[in-house]
């Protein structure tokens, strides 16, 4: 019996970056879904599902608080993971209180990339059941 893979919306504008981030999870069993702007994360928000958000807070187009606040209108409870450069504490409280569940710093904690997923991921199930 095949397992679903878990979809992940990768929000990331520094392609180097965003490749990185996808053979990561990639290799943890993820499908992983990339854009570079707050415009494209949200069409694919709305359109399809995932499992879990991963948004960088600096965006051509706006920024990953913006879209999480966008994304927690009609996504109240799938998590959402900040890996950024921006790693001030008002940074960190933005995201927060925008409805992020976990703030990672790139690239410092990207050893915990992983574990946080599965953790917030599980989370969910384990609520939901």
């Amino acid at each position: 019996m095949e397992l679903t893979k878990r979809r992940i919306l990768c929000v990331e504008d520094h392609e180097d970056t965003c490749d990185l981030m996808i053979m990561l999870l990639e290799r943890s069993n993820y499908e992983v879904w990339p854009a570079c702007t707050v415009a494209d994360g949200l069409r694919l928000a709305r359109s399809e599902h995932f499992d879990l958000y991963l948004l960088d807070n600096r965006l051509p187009d706006g920024t990953g608080v913006e879209l999480c606040q966008l994304i927690r209108e009609s996504h109240p409870r799938t998590p959402i993971l900040f890996l950024t450069a921006a790693v001030s504490e008002t940074d960190r409280q933005r995201a927060m209180s925008a409805g992020a569940q976990s703030f990672l710093k790139k690239p410092n904690d990207l050893e915990n990339l992983e574990p946080t997923i599965s953790r917030l991921i599980g989370e969910v199930e384990v609520r939901a059941a």
